[in-house]
């Protein structure tokens, strides 16, 4: 028998942007699916199109940036990608299960146990306890809680000793890697991380994307990550660039002054009539 190559970090990528086969374990093997997604707010000539056709495909074990300019679509699009909005139109799987039509109550369900969620303000109740913010999904979900499994996860991001402490005892560090511990406590199909470092400076937010990336490589976790900062996407798999509500290019492995030249050419203005 030989011997079994281990996977090195450039293979677990996001498919091409606009994959239309399967992977070879079938549908279940892509943790986010977007299929002709469009999403409109108003009618007539006063309408807004936020997404125009979104049609992407997302392995499990990857980690995506997606970046834009302001009003690309980047919000609506994690929104919709999370149930957390509806398309107008086509249809969206989350770790193989379509979440389109699905129910309210049946929507909040999935996301209290197969979605994970990580917010620039941490979004911590400040009268529970860190171990008690970890397990707040299990919580909600009816389940019992797993204090193994929290002191496991909190262990992981580095506040093993912190499980006892309240959120304002923290720093703002500390407080995003109790929320990066919430999200990864139900081992989720995708987590959805919106800005996770905005509010952070750069040391720690180094810090705190370090965290993500190991989630992906140690843990096998898939993250799909909104942000506005080159140097965060380049922490990511693949970049996807927004622009008009459409997917207009990606970069794989990209360092920051790649992403950023990219940003800064997708945001140029164009002059009618210059030279080409």
């Amino acid at each position: 028998m030989g011997l079994r190559r281990k996977k090195q970090r450039g293979e677990k990528i996001a498919a091409p942007v606009h994959t239309t086969g399967e992977p070879h374990g079938g549908t279940g093997d892509w943790a986010v699916e977007l299929d002709g997604v469009r999403r409109q707010y108003g009618r007539g000539s006063g309408a807004v199109h936020a997404l125009r056709g979104i049609d992407l495909k997302l392995p499990r074990g990857s980690f995506t940036a997606v970046m834009g300019p302001s009003g690309s679509g980047k919000s609506t699009f994690l929104q919709c990608a999370a149930g957390l909005d509806r398309p107008t139109a086509g249809t969206v799987h989350l770790g193989g299960t379509e979440i389109t039509g699905m129910s309210e109550n049946k929507l909040t369900a999935l996301r209290r146990t197969r979605l994970g969620f990580v917010f620039q303000a941490f979004n911590l109740l400040p009268s529970l306890t860190v171990e008690q913010n970890v397990l707040l999904p299990m919580r909600l979900a009816g389940h019992r809680p797993d204090r193994r499994r929290a002191a496991d996860v909190l262990a992981r991001v580095g506040l093993g000793d912190k499980g006892r402490r309240r959120p304002g005892q923290l720093s703002g560090g500390q407080q995003q890697r109790v929320a990066i511990a919430r999200a990864l406590v139900t081992s989720p199909d995708v987590v959805f991380a919106d800005e996770p470092t905005g509010a952070l400076d750069t040391t720690t937010a180094t810090e705190i994307l370090n965290l993500l990336r190991s989630a992906v490589d140690g843990m096998g976790a898939t993250v799909v990550m909104v942000t506005h900062d080159p140097a965060a996407a380049a922490h990511a798999d693949r970049t996807l660039f927004l622009a008009d509500g459409r997917i207009v290019d990606h970069l794989d492995r990209a360092p920051a002054a790649r992403i950023a030249d990219r940003m800064t050419a997708l945001t140029a203005p164009v002059y009618v009539g210059a030279a080409a």
